[in-house]
């Protein structure tokens, strides 16, 4: 390969990989502004409803000069599809920001990346996928994460680690989902779809629990979780046209830092080291599986 190509190629892989992180990085804004609204006394389905309300307003700006207007050529299989996707995000993002109301973000976080493991696990159940010692191996490791992290049968177990579990399965589904879908249609589409769903779906229930925000913060923190999750699925989306999501991968779990320094920086909030030790083996689940998936397309076998 000419050097000149070689480093292109480089560079390229940088601006994907600074891309993913920016990204991350805006999904933990959404989180930190969510928790902070939420134990201000904002119902979670008036926050839910605003980060989709204010996604879909800037996804139907940007779709006006370009790529909405593909909806029409959709199968309905495809809309099908896209409309369980939403409805999984939707459901995900309000037991999110209920959830988060009780337990440290660095705990949401990190039981929300055992999503790797579920869609291992299913594609095992469902797609009857053959798979070998490490990824059984890694499953293992990462139930195992998870218990440590949620600790069920612990007297400081608390019923709000089931909604993030809950949102990892459901998170686990709208990949394989959204797998399905790559390719056939763009990351502006996917937005509308959700930005749509989340927006009428809950806009009845944000009216009737409708608070006003005491002061002037509220207001902002509730247009900058829609903006950020603009922001961070437009970053997320950009990031894959310059690299590999192999590539990418890895630099998911930046999330998991974002989200603990917003716990210490933000809310004085220092998790024990039971989640950080679940955390480490749910993200070692998590790249086990990612670097077994590589050795499989290069070595052609599980």
């Amino acid at each position: 390969m000419p050097i000149a190509s070689a480093t292109l190629i480089h560079s390229q892989a940088r601006t994907g990989i600074v891309l993913m992180i920016a990204a991350w990085g805006m999904f933990s804004i959404i989180d930190t502004s969510a928790k902070y609204l939420v134990l201000a006394a904002i119902p979670a389905v008036q926050v839910a409803f605003m980060r989709y309300a204010v996604q879909f307003l800037f996804t139907v700006i940007e779709g006006s000069r370009d790529g909405i207007s593909s909806l029409k050529l959709l199968h309905k299989s495809t809309l099908l599809l896209l409309v369980i996707r939403a409805f999984l995000l939707v459901v995900s993002t309000f037991f999110n920001f209920v959830a988060v109301k009780y337990l440290s973000l660095t705990m949401t976080a990190a039981i929300m990346f055992s999503s790797p493991i579920f869609v291992a696990l299913f594609s095992i159940v469902f797609m009857k996928e053959r798979v070998g010692l490490w990824r059984w191996s890694a499953i293992i490791i990462g139930f195992v994460g998870v218990l440590t992290i949620v600790r069920p049968f612990n007297e400081d177990f608390h019923w709000a680690a089931l909604l993030s579990l809950h949102n990892a399965v459901a998170i686990a589904v709208f990949s394989i989902i959204t797998r399905r879908l790559a390719g056939t249609v763009n990351a502006q589409v996917m937005q509308f779809f959700s930005g749509a769903a989340g927006t009428f779906a809950l806009l009845p229930f944000a009216i009737f629990a409708w608070s006003v925000p005491s002061d002037g913060i509220g207001w902002i923190l509730l247009f900058v979780v829609g903006a950020a999750a603009w922001l961070g699925h437009n970053m997320f989306s950009r990031a894959h046209v310059y690299a590999t999501a192999s590539t990418l991968m890895p630099f998911s779990y930046s999330f998991i830092i974002f989200m603990a320094l917003s716990s210490y920086l933000v809310f004085a909030t220092r998790p024990d080291v039971w989640v950080y030790l679940g955390a480490l083996l749910v993200a070692g689940s998590g790249l086990i599986i990612w670097w077994r998936e590589n050795q499989s397309r290069t070595l052609g076998d599980n």
